[in-house]
């Protein structure tokens, strides 16, 4: 490898790096949305991390806000997510294989694996994170249970 060929390679991880600030968002500020097609169901969400709204790179964090038998319908895309309980309880399904989702509860969702969640009797809230930039990025394809692969 000629010395040329090196120093792109040096340059090139380089700027792979980029050096960020701290972002702290508060939950309470962020814009309650939801699916105006309505495709995801009547869970309702806040984006906190997220490249096109904060100053921040490689990671999304929001919170999913349900109320009592609220749903997000049956869907898959390629990141795994994590889910985590902050109040409320709800069922999440993973593959037709039932999980309760509970203040405390971290959920692992493997990539492409088929999931829904459904709002207890007191609705639910959690806490989710995809290794993505942005949003957007996550390939949402809806289906149903029925139809997993």
């Amino acid at each position: 490898m000629s010395e040329l060929q090196n120093i792109d390679e040096v340059i090139a991880g380089a700027m792979k790096v980029r050096p960020q600030a701290p972002v702290v968002v508060d939950c309470a500020q962020a814009p309650l949305e939801h699916d105006q097609a309505g495709g995801f169901g009547t869970v309702r969400w806040r984006t906190l991390i997220c490249a096109d709204r904060t100053p921040s790179d490689e990671m999304v964090l929001g919170v999913a806000e349900f109320g009592p038998g609220d749903r997000l319908e049956p869907h898959r895309h390629s990141p795994p997510e994590l889910y985590f309980g902050l109040s409320g309880e709800g069922t999440v399904w993973i593959e037709s294989e039932t999980h309760r989702i509970a203040p405390g509860v971290a959920i692992y969702i493997p990539p492409r694996a088929e999931h829904a969640v459904e709002g207890g009797p007191d609705g639910l809230r959690f806490a989710y994170g995809f290794p993505r930039a942005r949003f957007v990025d996550v390939d949402y394809s809806f289906s149903g249970m029925a139809e997993a692969d």
